[in-house]
């Protein structure tokens, strides 16, 4: 196979990377070109995502690209869900987008169960998680405070759609990003005429609805004057970053359960079609789009958020991981577990002290110092795997024997081993750098078909990486 190029844009909540991805005999070499800093800007009413400088990075990137005499087939953006830009009948920004974290949605979406939909009805024709930052919720909560850009505002794009058109001119709505807004209708994998009605807009705000692997356009003659690269096709990869990296689970055949491990943990299975039942709702069950039509049913678990907010307030740890994490597995079991995702931890002031006060309010012991709390955490979040692994069993058609663990936490082994002890399933750890590759590997089989299907497309990830694999004990 000869060498075939390809730029991934990959855009988290903090940072944001540009990868090139080689694709050749078989193997999928990756190669970072540009780091940047994703800051948030507040002001005197809103915190927003400062898009423009986001844009610029990805004209650095092309410019660096150009400038090493590299020949790339295509490029995709892919980036964090749920937030979205206005664009006026001008084509020109109304605003910056605001950021998921604006308080704004914290009343919202309470008044629009309240006035609008109840909170089953709007999980039948949506199927996600309920969550107040969800797209459906920054809508309401815009359209009932009289937002000046909203009613201005000739189209809506998501934000991997709206640096595609910055790029290329041409408007579109991914399918995996508008998954995660709360607007889509499930079954039909359509914009909801119904939700966008309730949350304030019309269905002509929402350009035509395109599929990871589909062809957007070519960049603009102005980007490849500002560049000095050529007219490069863009590509609607899987524009979710957590869907890019579901895409890179290097599994060999279905049966899997996955978990995208990090700050937050995202534990699901790849399903033919959505799962809308009373358990799924009573059990807060999240169905989002995948590649080639999949739905992502999964569940959101606080992950490493815990350990990091202590590590911030402890003077006495170590900061070097396996430091860390030896000195914890040096410590006996912990006499108490907690629930991660108890609503006291989701951004306590204190989190020891959260942790400290959901013990006491419980009369159990709780662990003392930084080596046990980190054991505690650690066995804390095994036991909640294994408890969402075995609801994921009870939904899926076949039987799972293998926990793909994706992300930065893939490379925590101890939590690796307690995970497969947990859970019973055989753990396979890795790629850490999920988000790009799948971003690359879509790019490569949906829209250039250099590489035959997924499951090609998967063992190619399995065969660039060293994987790592955990056995339960007996």
């Amino acid at each position: 196979m000869n060498a075939k190029h390809y730029l991934a844009i990959d855009l988290g909540a903090t940072s944001g990377r540009s990868i090139l991805g080689t694709l050749s005999d078989g193997r999928l070499q990756t190669e970072e070109i540009t780091r940047f800093p994703n800051r948030l800007i507040t002001t005197a009413h809103h915190t927003y995502w400062d898009i423009l400088a986001l844009y610029g990075e990805i004209l650095r990137a092309l410019t660096e690209v150009a400038r090493r005499g590299i020949e790339i087939q295509s490029m995709g953006i892919d980036t964090w869900g749920v937030d979205f830009v206005l664009v006026g009948d001008d084509d020109e920004l109304l605003r910056a987008p605001m950021a998921y974290r604006d308080p704004c949605t914290f009343p919202a979406m309470d008044d629009y169960l309240k006035n609008k939909k109840s909170q089953r009805d709007l999980y039948e024709i949506n199927g996600l998680q309920l969550m107040n930052f969800n797209s459906i919720f920054q809508v309401y909560a815009l359209s009932q405070e009289k937002n000046s850009a909203l009613a201005a505002a000739k189209h809506l794009l998501f934000m991997p759609d709206a640096l595609a058109w910055m790029l290329t001119g041409r408007m579109v709505c991914e399918y995996t990003i508008a998954s995660t807004s709360g607007l889509l209708d499930v079954r039909s994998q359509t914009m909801s005429d119904e939700l966008l009605a309730s949350a304030g807009i019309s269905k002509e705000m929402i350009p035509e609805m395109v599929m990871p692997g589909d062809e957007i356009g070519t960049l603009a003659p102005h980007v490849q004057r500002l560049t000095g690269i050529g007219p490069v096709k863009v590509v609607a990869v899987a524009g979710h970053d957590t869907a890019s990296a579901v895409a890179a689970v290097p599994a060999k055949k279905e049966g899997f359960a996955y978990l995208s491990s990090g700050t937050w943990s995202l534990m699901g299975i790849e399903t033919k079609a959505p799962i809308v039942s009373d358990k799924s709702f009573e059990r807060n069950f999240t169905n989002e789009g995948g590649i080639c039509g999949t739905i992502r049913f999964l569940k959101n678990i606080c992950g490493m958020w815990m350990l990091e907010r202590c590590r911030a307030e402890w003077t006495d740890a170590p900061t070097d991981y396996n430091t860390l994490f030896g000195a914890a597995m040096a410590c006996t079991p912990a006499k108490a577990l907690l629930n991660p995702d108890d609503p006291m931890f989701a951004n306590p002031e204190s989190m020891t002290e959260a942790i400290a006060k959901y013990f006491a309010d419980r009369q159990q012991p709780a662990p003392q110092g930084w080596a046990k709390t980190t054991r505690c955490l650690f066995e804390s979040l095994a036991k909640r795997y294994a408890e969402v692994a075995g609801y994921l069993q009870e939904f899926s058609d076949v039987k799972l024997d293998t926990l793909h663990v994706i992300g930065g936490g893939s490379q925590n082994d101890y939590l690796n081993q307690m995970t497969a002890d947990a859970t019973g399933l055989t753990v396979v750890a890795g790629p850490a750098e999920g988000t790009a590759m799948g971003n690359i590997m879509v790019q490569a089989t949906l829209a250039d078909h250099t590489v035959g299907d997924i499951w090609e497309m998967r063992q190619i990830i399995a065969n660039s990486i060293t994987l790592k694999t955990f056995y339960p004990k007996s």
